[in-house]
């Protein structure tokens, strides 16, 4: 059994937030306050991030968000929730996205910040538009390749993200940058496992799924960045695919958005929990 981090705060019905890359539950400080007030909010670092253990990738299942999910919700039980709303940033929101598929009976209510699910993920990035993820395309080599050449010069690598991916660099303030930078140094395989598995295990299961005309159960909502009409596509449509009870929204943010536009997100958070 391998052991999350997790920080718990508030009292009230659960909601679990799960943090993206290149970070920790450090994304959810604005957030998980607000929310706190009338929640019980439940932050964990997912597996192979921050302080939560990396265990060896001895096969793709190890960082599949198949196993990624299984491990939120043996938390969210261990910690006395047999049901939650989930809400994920990013690779969380990957790992929320199979929760909800897989556990339809623990997640009452989905969130997805900023994301595609992995299938059309790889689907909608073609041509030139798809530098924007040159990272996927390098950590989706088979092993060593990714680790060698990030392990050289981590802090060069994973301080790009930040600063590529943020409208408003002062919202993440000095200490938590140094504390992401911190996590990820010390987490370049789990890392590297954990993309390396959306490309390959992560992908097989979602095709099995939209063959078997599996969908998500439960009310979701997704806010993202107007990225799908740059980049050519309609992400909405995308999303309403997997989820026929859906609100799709954009917001005027950065990547990062919960440290970017906590104000925003909270809302959603909240507005998805009120449906039913």
């Amino acid at each position: 059994m391998w052991s999350l981090n997790v920080a718990v705060g508030g009292t009230g019905s659960p909601v679990v937030l799960l943090h993206g890359f290149p970070q920790t539950h450090l994304i959810w400080r604005h957030v998980a306050a607000d929310l706190a007030v009338e929640h019980t909010v439940i932050c964990p670092d997912l597996r192979g991030y921050g302080a939560s253990d990396k265990p060896a990738e001895t096969g793709p299942e190890v960082y599949s968000k198949r196993t990624m999910a299984a491990d939120v919700v043996a938390l969210a039980h261990a910690l006395g929730y047999e049901r939650f709303a989930l809400a994920g940033h990013d690779r969380g929101a990957l790992v929320a996205f199979r929760a909800g598929l897989d556990h339809p009976d623990s997640v009452t209510h989905l969130a997805c910040l900023d994301i595609l699910p992995t299938l059309d993920m790889w689907d909608a990035l073609h041509g030139v538009s798809a530098a924007v993820g040159f990272h996927l395309y390098l950590i989706a080599q088979p092993p060593g390749l990714a680790e060698a050449l990030i392990g050289a010069a981590p802090d060069a690598f994973f301080s790009y993200f930040p600063d590529a991916w943020a409208l408003d660099p002062d919202a993440i303030p000095a200490a938590v940058r140094a504390a992401y930078l911190d996590a990820c140094r010390a987490a370049v395989p789990s890392i590297v496992a954990d993309y390396r598995a959306s490309a390959g295990i992560d992908v097989e299961h979602d095709r099995a799924d939209r063959a078997a005309g599996r969908t998500l159960r439960m009310p979701v909502s997704v806010l993202q960045q107007d990225w799908g009409a740059a980049l050519g596509y309609d992400a909405a449509a995308l999303w309403r695919a997997w989820a026929p009870d859906l609100n799709h929204r954009t917001v005027t943010s950065g990547h990062l958005m919960a440290e970017e536009a906590p104000a925003d997100v909270a809302k959603t958070l909240r507005d998805l929990l009120g449906r039913v």
